[in-house]
Parts: structure tokens; C-alpha cells; sequence
């Protein structure tokens, strides 16, 4: 199974997406964690992040999920996911999909912004930042989404929420 994390930057996605690991791991030893700024460092290739970029990025971790899914490898991905071309392909790939789409409000993500990210763009130093100047389409058919309330609870809890309600743990289904 892949569970896809989506949202923009400061949402919560890495942080979320590693306690979703961490809870599905004790159970299932088969499971790994994908970044979306760590697998662009593995790749070393320098992709930039206009449109182009973040498409060739998108391809190559869907593709790595595939890949995953189809050794029975289950994997956690946290990226910001912004084509819903990809989100289709996945659902439709993959053996079993969970879409979790983390929908912040802009100005808690500037008041988060880990990465500065946001003030960098805000000040004019950073162009090409989804949500800002480049559009992030809402995804259409997510499975579940966490909005600012759901942020109250803690990532660990959040995580068991989104395990529960995939069914990957063992009498949690549909709960």
C-alpha cells in the first residue's frame, strides 16, 4: 500500500509522514519512508522547481512507488504533490492508495514556514513557490483530509488516525 501525503510547504507532511512510518514499521517491517526534498537530494541532479521540475520530480517518485508497491513494499510519501494527473495515476497504479491531503491556510503556513521559504518569496528572494506564484490545484479525490483543526492533535495522533482509517493495522479498519 502507498500512503500519499499532500500538501503545501510547512504543512506537516515530513513530520506526519514519519510517525505514519514509525506505526506502520512495528507492525510491518516492509515499509519505507519517501521525501520529496530527500529523494531530490538522492538524485542529485539538480531539478529545479518551476513546473517542469516538480513534474519530472513527481514522475520519479510515483514511478519509485510503483516499483515499491509491486515487491510488496509499502511506503509512506510525503510530498507536496501538486499534479492531479499524478494523483489519478497513482490511484490507478498502485495496488492500494491512501490520499491524505493536509489543507493549511496560507497564513498558518507563513506563520510555520520551517524552511523560510515564504519570507524568502515574500521579500522577493525566492520566485517559484507553490502556493504563491505557482498554483497548487486542490487535489480532487483525496481519502481523507487533515484541515487546521485536525493540527490541534499531535503528529503521532494524527498518524494513528490516518493508519485507522486506511485499515494497514491489524482490527483498525474503518474505525
Amino acid at each position: 500500500m502507498i500512503v500519499w501525503l499532500i500538501g503545501l510547504s510547512g504543512a506537516g507532511k515530513t513530520t506526519i509522514g514519519r510517525d505514519v512510518w514509525t506505526q506502520w514499521r512495528e507492525q510491518d517491517p516492509a515499509t519505507v519512508f519517501l521525501d520529496g526534498d530527500i529523494l531530490r537530494d538522492v538524485w542529485g541532479d539538480r531539478l529545479g522547481h518551476d513546473v517542469e521540475g516538480r513534474a519530472r520530480n513527481a514522475h520519479r517518485i510515483s514511478h519509485l512507488c510503483r516499483v515499491l508497491d509491486e515487491q510488496g513494499i509499502n511506503a509512506v510519501a510525503a510530498v507536496l504533490s501538486m499534479f492531479p494527473d499524478w494523483q489519478a495515476w497513482n490511484r490507478e497504479t498502485f495496488s492500494s492508495y491512501y490520499e491524505v491531503f493536509l489543507d493549511l491556510p496560507m497564513e498558518v503556513l507563513k506563520a510555520r514556514d520551517p524552511k523560510g521559504i515564504y519570507a524568502a518569496h515574500d521579500r522577493g528572494e525566492m520566485p517559484l513557490v507553490v502556493g504563491c506564484d505557482l498554483e497548487f490545484p486542490r487535489p480532487p479525490a483525496p481519502d481523507l483530509v487533515l484541515g487546521e483543526d485536525d493540527m490541534q492533535e499531535s503528529p503521532s495522533d494524527l498518524a494513528g488516525r490516518i493508519l485507522a482509517a486506511t485499515g494497514v493495522l491489524a482490527g483498525t479498519e474503518g474505525v
